[in-house]
C-alpha cells in the first residue's frame, strides 16, 4: 500500500491540520467535543459520527434500525454492535427486527 500525500487543511473554526484521506473532520474540533455520558460516549469517533450523520443521537432513534441497516453506515463496523446491543438491552430496548 502506498503512502498518501497529506494536505494542509483549515476547518471552519480556523484550525490547521494535515490529512491524507478525504475525511472532512477536523481532528482538533473532534478532540474538543465532549462525550462524557450517554450511549455515544461508548463508541469510537467514526462510529459516533456515523450515527450522528444519519440522525441517530438517542437510543429511541436507534431502535428504528436493524443491525444490518446500522452496519451499512460508513464508519460503523461489527465491533460496535455488541456495545450498541448492550446499551439497548440495559434500557429495555432492541434493534428493529
Amino acid at each position: 500500500m502506498g503512502l498518501s500525500k497529506k494536505s494542509l487543511r483549515t476547518c471552519n473554526k480556523g484550525h490547521h491540520y494535515y490529512k491524507s484521506s478525504d475525511c472532512p473532520i477536523c481532528p482538533i474540533c473532534e478532540q474538543d467535543r465532549n462525550f462524557n455520558n450517554g450511549f455515544l460516549s461508548t463508541l469510537s469517533a467514526p462510529a459516533r459520527r456515523a450515527l450522528e450523520n444519519n440522525g441517530i443521537t438517542t437510543l429511541q432513534q436507534l431502535t428504528a434500525y436493524s443491525e444490518k441497516e446500522i452496519l451499512q453506515f460508513h464508519g460503523l463496523g461489527p465491533a460496535s454492535l455488541p456495545k450498541l446491543r448492550t446499551v439497548l438491552e440495559n434500557n429495555g430496548l432492541s434493534f428493529k427486527r
